[in-house]
């Protein structure tokens, strides 16, 4: 027996998943829940324990890791974006996520600006931050001895785990391909079944729309398994949740909007934005397939494709661009109907920022928008509008 552990091929393959598994649970669970975010406390003996496992197998220095993702929220899809697909293109973050990490992470503005809070005490300083090539070193010895010479391939495994799930996958795809369940002011993308390999890191979109919650799910289907261990060691009094993602209310006896509906529209506005592109996605794409058959426009036939559309009730005219921003302007610019609908989603998405007047006014207009919604003679606006004045 040439390792201390003598096992099978599958063997092998399970103890590599399982070290894995554990590097990421410390990345979702310590790094981004608990140091970037907040959403959650630790033990310190669950804290450091996190730290040293990381330190073991990735070298990550705590204050770099926080505040490069910080930085990502705050310049999301944005020149400044430490690692937008969006910006950089999907191939180069799907395959040179790393290096765009260690790019950043050379910034002392950045480090400076977006690190604060994360650990600065001794062992941080003198060994974690000060010697991070050490524990990658040390990781290996211990496989080696662990496992034998195909130690070092499990430890090969464990050294490409993060850059390749966490820094091309999460970064790359989870803001390029998937499905969005919130109209967040990014591209962020919930990416499935990756649940077992980034430990909730998929639900990337629901991060973007509720950031400050330790919960990622948030549909009954989707799985967090981070959320899970955090809800384990919650039990264990080894945790503290302190936020997770509000729930949307909903009251069907309500026929009237009040400061609760307002409210939910507010804290929830990026799912109301999303409820209400996709309830009105099917006229809209109806009334522009009407308009091809009426008009001979040769933009209209060429654009106008069900994405473009779809985009475009989800976050404005401002977001397209080149043929599909002229084709649908032109569409825009022969049908009342889809005329309605822009303006209506506008006054929707500006009931989140609007402060310069009282709730109670907001109020008002808010039952003012259902009113013009219900009157519009748009079946799928006067469904949209009564099963909004329920929310709350």
């Amino acid at each position: 027996m040439l390792g201390y552990f003598d096992l099978p091929w599958w063997g092998y393959a399970l103890a590599a998943l399982a070290l894995t598994h554990i590097t990421i649970v410390s990345v979702t669970i310590f790094l981004h829940r608990h140091q970037s975010h907040r959403a959650l406390t630790l033990h310190p003996i669950t804290s450091h324990f996190f730290r040293f496992w990381l330190w073991l197998t990735t070298g990550i220095v705590t204050r770099e890791w926080v505040s490069i993702h910080r930085k990502h929220h705050v310049k999301c899809e944005t020149p400044e974006d430490p690692h937008s697909p969006q910006v950089f293109g999907i191939r180069e973050i799907l395959l040179k996520g790393a290096e765009y990490y260690r790019a950043e992470a050379k910034n002392t503005e950045t480090l400076e600006s977006y690190g604060h809070g994360t650990p600065d005490d001794w062992i941080e300083r003198k060994l974690y931050s000060g010697y991070p090539s050490l524990g990658i070193g040390l990781m290996m010895v211990i496989d080696l001895i662990a496992f034998g010479p195909i130690g070092l391939t499990i430890w090969a495994v464990q050294m490409i785990w993060i850059p390749l799930f966490a820094a091309g996958v999460v970064n790359g795809i989870g803001h390029f391909w998937g499905y969005r369940s919130f109209v967040t002011n990014d591209a962020s993308r919930n990416i499935m079944p990756w649940g077992v390999l980034i430990g909730g890191e998929e639900l990337h979109n629901n991060h973007h729309a509720f950031s400050a919650s330790a919960k990622l799910s948030s549909r009954w289907w989707e799985l967090d398994i981070g959320w899970m261990y955090i809800r384990l060691l919650a039990v264990l009094k080894l945790a503290t949740v302190r936020r997770i993602a509000p729930r949307m209310r909903f009251t069907p006896a309500k026929s009237h909007c009040d400061l609760t509906t307002l409210q939910a529209i507010v804290i929830h506005r990026y799912e109301v934005q999303a409820k209400f592109a996709k309830s009105l996605l099917r006229t809209a794409v109806e009334e522009i397939r009407s308009l091809r058959r009426s008009q001979a426009t040769p933009e209209l036939r060429k654009a106008g494709a069900r994405s473009a559309i779809k985009l475009w009730l989800q976050k404005g005219m401002g977001t397209l661009a080149g043929k599909e921003h002229a084709a649908l302007s032109q569409a825009l610019h022969s049908s009342k109907i889809l005329q309605t609908i822009d303006s209506m989603r506008q006054e929707l998405v500006a009931f989140g920022a609007r402060s310069t007047v009282s709730r109670e006014q907001l109020v008002q207009q808010l039952e003012d928008w259902c009113r013009r919604a219900e009157e519009s003679g748009i079946l799928a606006l006067q469904q949209f509008s009564r099963q909004l004045r329920c929310y709350g």
